[in-house]
């Protein structure tokens, strides 16, 4: 699906001059630019794509969308053009809202959550759910459009030329409900501007991407952008009220007028998490909605997961749904791809779960969240990834230290790093573990430990089908490796 032709006023874009250009699709990329194109040359964190614009003008642009520096970047190539110049003070954020005006439709009711860990979890809990109650509904983010229409995502929250595509397509397959994964990285970068929200959700906050933030007031304020800019000031704020920055959430969102809908173990939390009770496959929940009390199963390991559900929860019943309903359908919860996930079990009852853990929080969370599920030894592995906050490495080495029996240090995703240096400084914070390079010879290694009652963690990758080695993907899937090693440990066939 394509946005028809449209003039630049159709978008909301005013070029210099007064000039009204007619666009037939609009490109951030210059190699991607078709004649009728509206060009995007936005500031980068390298290079400016101002830099571009000379391409993009000779591969037929009509228009292009920047700031006054991109202006004065490409000032010799826009001067010997009739292109039409449109300059905005916030030029990604014209660029968002040119984008759902260009594509045109989105589902009516959509959802978006943030936070450092529980993003994927909720997003496809909330379609889940939806999906239950009868509505045609999809989740975007890590794990790609997922639901009743699919495609894959490059990015969480994918650059708005894709997402309003995509949410475009979507639409025009009759699909009424989207939940979101809002990234840090989206908020700042403006990807989410131009989305109608109606109702928006805060998980936690610890630490990551600080390779991209500056600091951690920077990180937290990408994320509050959410309710602060993004969530009309009409809709509903679902905020985990356990978690030290809920209250700081909650009041960006009560100083814009939003609803609030609050959850958690908390006392005075609108839907409250009275207590757990967990067991090899799954959990028991005692909830309180505005003081009745439910009680309930979900088939989820971790109590973290637990959070995640009553944060979905609460979405669903701020978007209109009866909370009955709701209750009723959260058992049919299914985990989500590399979350938490079953990946294999030994003949001996021990078993093998992958988790896309990779922050020291989560790393933390996932293994005391996996504890009252194991009657025996619980061993870890972990490994960090290269290109990215390296000040996080030592903080999950001590993560896996201080909560699991056994700690394996490998390799995650080294990108241009040197692997080696790498686990050494994951090592510093657990200089007790085992080092095993070689992420498969890890988990056979993992699994070659298991006891009857143990379990392994395989943390970092979750869902990921791909280790990224300098600059080649090699095919690399946690589930299917610990899948492979038990098979062979155990004499299976394969």
């Amino acid at each position: 699906m394509s946005g028809e032709e449209k003039s630049l006023s159709d978008l909301g874009l005013t070029a210099r001059g007064g000039r009204d250009a007619r666009v037939t699709g609009i490109s951030v990329d210059s190699r991607a630019v078709m004649p009728g194109h509206l060009f995007a040359a936005m500031p980068g964190t390298k290079v400016h794509g101002a830099t571009f614009i000379d391409t993009a003008l000779a591969q037929g642009a009509v228009a292009v969308l920047t700031d006054a520096e991109g202006a004065r970047l490409a000032e010799a190539a826009l001067a010997e053009s009739d292109v039409a110049l449109v300059i905005a003070a916030e030029p990604r954020a014209a660029l968002a809202y040119a984008c759902a005006l260009f594509f045109g439709a989105q589902p009516a009711t959509m959802v978006a959550v943030t936070g450092t860990n529980g993003k994927t979890s909720v997003a496809s809990f909330v379609r889940r759910l939806w999906q239950e109650l009868g509505y045609r509904a999809v989740n975007l983010g890590t794990t790609g459009v997922e639901g009743d229409w699919q495609a894959p995502l490059r990015h969480t929250t994918p650059e708005p030329i894709t997402l309003h595509k995509a949410l475009a397509e979507a639409a025009s397959a009759g699909v009424e409900h989207a939940a979101m994964e809002a990234s840090s990285h989206g908020l700042d970068q403006r990807r989410l501007d131009g989305v109608q929200l109606v109702a928006a959700g805060f998980t936690n906050f610890t630490q990551d991407h600080l390779d991209y933030h500056a600091d951690f007031e920077e990180y937290f304020a990408a994320k509050a952008g959410l309710f602060a800019r993004v969530l009309p000031e009409e809709g509903t704020a679902v905020v985990n009220i356990d978690d030290a920055r809920g209250i700081d959430m909650l009041a960006i969102a009560r100083a814009r007028g939003q609803e609030v809908l609050t959850v958690g173990e908390s006392e005075g939390a609108d839907l409250r998490l009275l207590g757990q009770r967990f067991d090899a496959t799954g959990q028991e929940l005692r909830l309180s909605w505005h003081g009745v009390v439910e009680q309930l199963r979900l088939n989820l390991i971790g109590g973290f997961q637990g959070q995640n559900a009553l944060v979905a929860a609460g979405l669903v019943i701020a978007c209109g749904a009866e909370a009955e309903d709701v209750f009723r359908a959260l058992p049919r919860l299914e985990t989500v791809h590399g979350r938490m996930q079953l990946a294999a079990t030994r003949d001996s009852g021990a078993a093998v779960y992958v988790d896309y853990a990779h922050t020291p929080d989560a790393v933390a969370t996932a293994i005391k969240a996996l504890r009252p599920h194991v009657m025996g030894r619980l061993i870890a592995i972990v490994g960090a990834g290269g290109d990215r906050d390296a000040g996080k490495r030592p903080l999950m080495g001590r993560a896996a230290a201080e909560n699991a029996d056994l700690v394996i240090v490998t390799d995650d995703n080294p990108r241009s790093e040197d692997p080696a240096a790498i686990r050494a400084q994951v090592l510093e914070g657990a200089p007790e573990a085992t080092e095993v390079g070689d992420r498969a010879e890890a988990i056979l290694r993992g699994v070659d430990l298991l006891q009857p009652g143990d379990a392994l963690l395989v943390c970092g990758k979750g869902h990921e089908t791909g280790q990224i080695v300098g600059d080649t993907v090699y095919p690399f899937d946690d589930v299917e490796q610990a899948s492979v090693a038990v098979a062979a440990l155990d004499g299976r066939g394969l």
